[in-house]
């Protein structure tokens, strides 16, 4: 899938569904928990044992879905990532380098911000889109304020994001969230409950939809 496809994807589908597992054990069906509640936009952190060998298992398995790798802080995590499959990348804070890397690989790239300055840096270096991370601490609020002034600054916030907000989050000009605990809970991905987890992927899809609503 060309990078121009990846993008209106996450675009449309709005919710990146963020996985912290402590192990590779249920990730696929955890995937297909969260399919069937209507999201295949999957972001799998480097702060996962093995998360680069898991990485490549689940994109070869799920080649209709979008994995992708989060918590990069160097290019050379980049490079392993998108050899693995990787179909966007994601860091928690400005890493120039990650940028230029995932640029000379045409993949998608959410560079972590949070001051206009950062999220300025971000976009002019490159980046797809600032990750606006924390946003728990400022809200949809704070998502419309940096629209103001730079309209032309895609920005997906990440942190704090749940089904009861995500569409102020859409309403306020996010490009696309991504959403962890509130999505994927650690208990339920322990104990397997998929259930619950499609369950929480479908309350997301229904409020992204009410907010899309023409």
């Amino acid at each position: 899938m060309k990078k121009a496809a990846i993008l209106q994807k996450l675009s449309t589908e709005k919710v990146i569904a963020l996985i912290r597992a402590e192990s590779p054990d249920g990730l696929l069906e955890c995937a297909d928990a969260l399919a069937a509640g209507g999201l295949t936009s999957i972001e799998l952190t480097m702060t996962t044992p093995g998360a680069i060998r898991m990485l490549e298992k689940v994109s070869a398995e799920r080649p209709d879905f979008l994995f992708g790798l989060g918590t990069v802080l160097d290019a050379e995590t980049a490079r392993a990532g998108i050899l693995a499959g990787a179909k966007f990348i994601v860091t928690p804070a400005l890493r120039p380098e990650v940028i230029t890397l995932c640029q000379r690989y045409s993949v998608p790239i959410f560079a972590g911000a949070l001051t206009p300055t950062e999220v300025i840096n971000a976009w002019e270096l490159g980046a797809d889109a600032a990750k606006v991370f924390p946003a728990e601490f400022f809200g949809p609020a704070y998502i419309k304020s940096l629209k103001a002034p730079l309209p032309q600054v895609e920005l997906v916030p990440t942190g704090g994001v749940t089904a009861e907000n995500v569409g102020e989050f859409i309403k306020a000009g996010a490009f696309a969230t991504a959403a962890g605990s509130s999505l994927v809970e650690a208990k339920a991905l322990r104990e397997k409950n998929w259930a619950a987890i499609t369950a929480k992927a479908q309350a997301f899809v229904k409020a992204v939809a009410a907010a899309t609503a023409k």
